[in-house]
């Protein structure tokens, strides 16, 4: 009893370290929400800008999407640079208006769906020419996006504020610079035509070649395992919610595999 108590005693000091090292890492990944609010989706999404203290204009940002990405959601990055005053300036504006509770949960996620993808095309801008964003020593885990004086990762941003908002077709609006990623919609996310929006880029995606969907078999983009949790909510299969948007339908929903993720940038030819 007595070696089997000492035993027990030396795993737990060494799982403990372990625990804390984990902590340790998740916390220096920058994965805390600042204390940003972020409404959850209740129901039905509907567009709307008459429920809200804040209407935030992100035409600055519009007006560079329709310039420099074309409708396949490659970005012309040489091309953006020559621009990048109005594109500072957009990223200003971000920083300068901070959310809070009385913004509506339309404005949020336009808002922050927006702040994401600029400031990851800004990471690209910070440091073209760029064969892939996983180059980037701290892309998603340094805490350089500015909103007041809070600063936070695109990490935090993805995984502890928009994916917590109950709108799991967020997943195909943020884009992550890579040629596997949801496309850049060459137009500004707004709280007038958010619920749109989301639908258009969760249909597009789902049908694009990214996943190859057939009625007996599926090779699907790995965002459906790595976020299987969102889609399913743990009522329904990845199958069930692919369906509602592919335009093949699926039958059987156990014969799913994952396809291998192309970090390639996005950057037209």
């Amino acid at each position: 009893m007595k070696n089997f108590n000492l035993l027990k005693r030396i795993l737990i000091m060494a799982i403990f370290p372990i625990g804390l090292s984990s902590c340790a890492l998740f916390s220096a990944a920058g994965f805390s929400s600042k204390g940003l609010p972020h409404t959850r989706v209740k129901g039905e999404l509907i567009s709307t800008i008459s429920n809200t203290s804040t209407n935030i204009d992100h035409s600055t940002w519009h007006n560079l999407l329709q310039k420099y990405v074309d409708e396949r959601g490659l970005v012309n990055y040489e091309g953006l640079k020559k621009d990048r005053k109005a594109f500072d300036k957009y990223i200003k504006m971000l920083s300068e208006n901070k959310p809070d509770q009385s913004w509506s949960v339309q404005e949020q996620l336009a808002y922050y769906i927006n702040t994401y993808n600029a400031n990851t095309v800004k990471i690209v801008l910070d440091n073209y020419p760029l064969k892939t964003i996983q180059n980037v020593d701290g892309a998603t885990t340094k805490e350089f996006v500015s909103m007041g004086t809070k600063q936070i990762s695109l990490g935090a941003l993805e995984n502890s504020i928009l994916r917590r908002m109950n709108e799991p077709r967020v997943n195909f609006a943020i884009c992550k610079a890579a040629i596997s990623s949801p496309r850049l919609l060459n137009e500004a996310y707004t709280a007038g035509a958010i619920n749109e929006q989301l639908e258009f880029a969760t249909r597009s995606f789902i049908n694009s070649s990214k996943n190859l969907i057939k009625p007996e078999s599926a090779h699907l983009s790995r965002i459906f395992d790595w976020y299987s949790g969102d889609f399913t909510n743990g009522s329904i299969t990845i199958g069930e919610y692919i369906n509602r948007y592919s335009e093949v339908k699926m039958k059987n929903w156990n014969n799913i595999s994952f396809r291998d993720y192309n970090w390639n940038l996005n950057k037209q030819s």
